[in-house]
């Protein structure tokens, strides 16, 4: 089997979810997937893909990469996504910042209304990356700074880290969108910027000062996770049941089976060399097991991002942990860490 660490776990333990009742059990139920970017947080989704997980859970998954999001990774990190996961168009499941979908929804009128169902990191993981003559976080005061866009992950984070400072991020810093890049960092168009781990590891490559891991500061976030359409979801509670039990299974197997999740980011990153495998292998480990919606990064989010749409609105109202809790309470959740008894 293709998922031999944790494959007689799942078998015994099998489907808890109350929605899955017998014949419905046997149909492969269809839902379209996004992965929002190319970052740690979307390993579970590859692996889940690779590992025959989605199967199991009899789901029919359409998972794709954003053209936006294969061009980001390729200008941060050099990574070329295959053209066969590359595609655009809607999707009943998107994996992406809690953050980023939010602040769109509080301020596009066209944005996509999503409601979050799981979160698989709850802190911010990214590492701020300077050049040579940067090697303070107190040098950051006064200096460009870049990130993908405005409400993205990289943003909080550097909102976050000035109020850790004590400055005032529009008085202190200058700001940049698109500014994610070690180009824009080469070319000085910015002073620094903040790099997921996958880019990270490729900006250590090009020579380039690891200023800060960020994650030492355990700066609370909604970061990514399972972000369903509203009005999607009513009509396929079922649909989303099966997926966050398969995004818990996902994650157990990619804790547990290196080799698999290797084969994942070869197949879908295009990361086939086995030094920058290990690396970020390395940061799996803090991602949650128990991958609850992030209530404090809500807070946080709603917090920083202040305008009066934000404001009309309580953490509790953009997400829905009821799959999350419903795995837990019945004890799945710990089953797939169990040792086996001898």
């Amino acid at each position: 089997m293709r998922y031999r660490p944790i494959a007689a776990a799942l078998i015994a333990l099998g489907s808890v979810a109350a929605s899955m009742n017998a014949p419905d059990a046997q149909e492969a139920l269809p839902v379209s997937l996004e992965l929002g970017d190319v970052s740690l947080t979307k390993l579970p989704f590859i692996v889940a893909a690779e590992g025959g997980i989605y199967e199991r859970n009899r789901l029919k998954v359409s998972q794709f990469i954003s053209p936006r999001a294969a061009e980001l990774i390729r200008q941060s990190s050099g990574l070329v996504v295959p053209k066969e996961f590359v595609r655009t168009g809607p999707s009943d499941i998107n994996i992406g910042g809690g953050s980023p979908t939010i602040v769109r929804m509080t301020t596009d009128a066209r944005a996509p209304q999503r409601i979050i169902l799981a979160t698989t990191e709850a802190i911010v993981r990214f590492h701020v990356i300077t050049r040579g003559d940067i090697t303070r976080v107190e040098d950051l005061k006064g200096k460009r700074v870049g990130f993908s866009s405005i409400g993205a992950l990289s943003h909080l984070a550097f909102m976050q880290l000035a109020q850790k400072m004590g400055w005032d991020a529009k008085v202190d810093l200058s700001m940049f969108a698109n500014g994610a890049g070690p180009e824009e960092l080469k070319s000085k168009k910015v002073d620094a910027y903040a790099a997921d781990v996958i880019a990270f590891d490729e900006a250590k490559k090009a020579g380039l000062y690891d200023l800060v891991d960020l994650a030492t500061y355990k700066f609370p976030m909604p970061g990514s996770g399972v972000n369903a359409d509203t009005n999607w979801l009513p009509k396929n509670r079922e649909t989303a049941a099966r997926f966050v039990k398969a995004t818990v299974e996902a994650v157990a197997l990619l804790k547990t089976d290196k080799e698999t999740t290797f084969k994942a980011m070869a197949k879908w990153y295009g990361i086939t060399d086995r030094e920058r495998q290990e690396s970020i292998y390395k940061e799996v480990a803090g991602l949650p097991s128990k991958p609850y919606p992030s209530v404090e990064g809500l807070q946080k989010m709603i917090e920083i991002y202040d305008w009066r749409e934000m404001r009309r609105h309580k953490p509790e109202d953009f997400f829905d942990a009821s799959f999350v809790i419903e795995l837990d309470k019945s004890g799945y959740i710990d089953g797939l860490y169990a040792k086996p008894k001898n």
